[in-house]
């Protein structure tokens, strides 16, 4: 009778071992050609769990207790390249895909030297580059999982309440540099949002879009950027995202006090991997039971799936978008005042989307990248008089504004030698619109019923298009048997032109009152 109870005791033993085993696999990439490395050596320190990659720069571990580790990988002619602290969770394949430095290693004496940090300087951009992993974002103290966040605690980085902006937005400030002075890049493809409620014409918010599941790693550059990337005047912020598991289906769900999101990634095709999420915040629930007058309301959706068309071929497509919405509720105990004030604030939805196709092949010695992309933001906001929501004869504001811009970009990159050089060309698509109507003063009339004052009414109104193209060029050159000598240069041409179907801008005021050029009368 005894024996039945410790065999119960052994199964449910064994099946707790067996649950609490991980995977950890990826592949190991060349970082300036983009060629899978194979016989890399790939150890978790501390462990006996060690492995090579295979011809096609695969590795895999499997049967490794969850926990957090460092991981090191290896080989000749490369710089070690080690992650620290990756967190390895029982019953999903743990994706990490890996790039490595090419350096000159003489052979005759080797000295391994352990770091925390992950080499990110590259011959192009040699200064002011950080990096952050997907394990030290989720790590980071107050972060909640908010990279745009995590990035603010960055050395040499400003943000909300540090420089100059609200203590609860995102916004990254380089160097007392503005908002809207960052570029913002995922997987090679511009995304010009990274925020839920951002203000128009910069990516800061108070809560970040993208799902920290899906990076491998965030790289800032603030300064020397390479010739490549458009606009930047403060920094460029990279985005890479994993690959989804190639092996099965599998996902995660996580919820915190202010939200819930939704993780869910797998083989489509034996060719083909997809990452896909969706988040919903429940904020204005809270703030409603505890009687606070804002309302805050979003979703958030991403996704990337990654094919891979022949050996050397692999295409990419990727999405990513927001919905939001904003208003104010005037709190049960409030005086007649307070609501007043309360309540002629104006509501706000906004919208916005990225999508993005990018078709990578390797060549001899490089890889030529061919990237098409669009990006589509809208906003509105309207306002009322005290108690008539929705009223037309009582509206205050209606303000619209709505961007469009559809980016082509097709890049070659080569190293060849001590020479590393890139060029491609650029064309893009970009259209602005902007309606504005505010209702400045009501009229006024007296006891009788006479007119006293009439209404004045500001209409603005907005409708451009714009096409731009050009090119850009950079080479670097080692000098030095241990290549101490960098020489790197660039240039970058963009023509901008208004596509034929552009508008001026109008404005109109009431009669009699003073009207800027250009000026309509209504």
């Amino acid at each position: 009778m005894r024996i039945l109870p410790l065999l119960c005791f052994l199964l449910l033993a064994l099946g707790s071992r067996a649950q609490n085993a991980s995977t950890v696999a990826g592949t190991v990439r060349d970082r300036a050609t983009q060629e899978v490395l194979p016989g890399v050596s790939i150890t978790l320190e501390g462990t006996d769990f060690s492995t090579a990659t295979d011809a096609e720069g695969r590795y895999r571990l499997t049967g490794v207790p969850a926990g957090p580790y460092n991981l090191r990988a290896t080989f000749v002619g490369y710089d070690a390249l080690l992650r620290a602290n990756i967190a390895l969770s029982s019953g999903n394949v743990n994706t990490l895909n890996l790039e490595l430095n090419a350096a000159p290693q003489a052979l005759s004496e080797v000295t391994v030297t352990a770091s925390r940090a992950i080499r990110v300087a590259t011959p192009e951009t040699p200064l002011s580059v950080q990096r952050l992993t997907t394990e030290e974002i989720k790590s980071n103290p107050g972060g909640n999982f908010d990279i745009s966040r995590v990035v603010q605690s960055l050395p040499g980085v400003g943000g909300g309440g540090s420089g100059g902006t609200a203590g609860f937005r995102n916004d990254i400030i380089i160097r007392g540099g503005a908002p809207n002075e960052n570029v913002y890049y995922l997987d090679g493809i511009e995304v010009p949002v990274i925020n839920h409620f951002p203000t128009q014409g910069s990516a800061g918010g108070p809560a970040g879009i993208l799902n920290v599941s899906f990076i491998e790693d965030v790289t800032l550059s603030s300064s020397a950027f390479q010739a490549r990337y458009d606009n930047a005047l403060s920094s460029v912020l990279q985005f890479r995202q994993r690959d989804g598991n190639s092996e099965r289906i599998q996902g995660n769900l996580r919820t915190s006090g202010t939200e819930v999101a939704a993780t869910l990634e797998g083989p489509l095709t034996p060719n083909t991997t997809f990452l896909a999420s969706a988040r919903r915040s429940y904020l204005q629930v809270l703030f409603k039971l505890i009687d606070l007058p804002i309302r805050p309301d979003f979703y958030d959706f991403q996704f990337k799936t990654t094919t891979r068309l022949s050996p050397k071929t692999t295409i990419t497509t990727l999405g990513l978008g927001a919905i939001d919405h904003f208003e104010i509720k005037a709190p049960k105990n409030s005086s007649p005042s307070k609501e007043f004030v309360l309540r002629s604030n104006p509501t706000i939805d906004q919208w916005n989307y990225t999508v993005g196709a990018n078709l990578r092949h390797l060549v001899d010695n490089g890889f030529v990248n061919v990237a098409l992309s669009r990006t589509q933001q809208y906003g509105q906001a309207d306002q009322f008089t005290y108690g008539f929501e929705g009223q037309e004869a009582f509206r205050k504001l209606a303000a619209r504004n709505g961007e469009v811009e559809n980016k082509l970009r097709a890049d070659v990159n080569k190293r060849v030698g001590r020479w590393q050089y890139s060029y491609g060309l650029v064309g893009q698509l970009q259209h602005y619109d902007n309606n504005l109507t505010n209702r400045i003063r009501s009229e006024v009339r007296n006891a009788s019923g006479t007119l006293v004052s009439p209404a004045v009414t500001v209409r603005f109104v907005t409708d451009l298009d714009f096409v731009r193209y050009g090119a850009f060029a950079q080479a670097t050159r080692a000098y030095g048997a241990e290549s101490r000598l960098t020489v790197s240069a660039g240039i970058r041409a963009m023509v901008p032109r208004p596509w034929p179907r552009a508008t001026a801008s109008t404005a109109r005021f009431r009669p009699g009152r003073h009207c800027p050029t250009p000026c309509v009368p209504p």
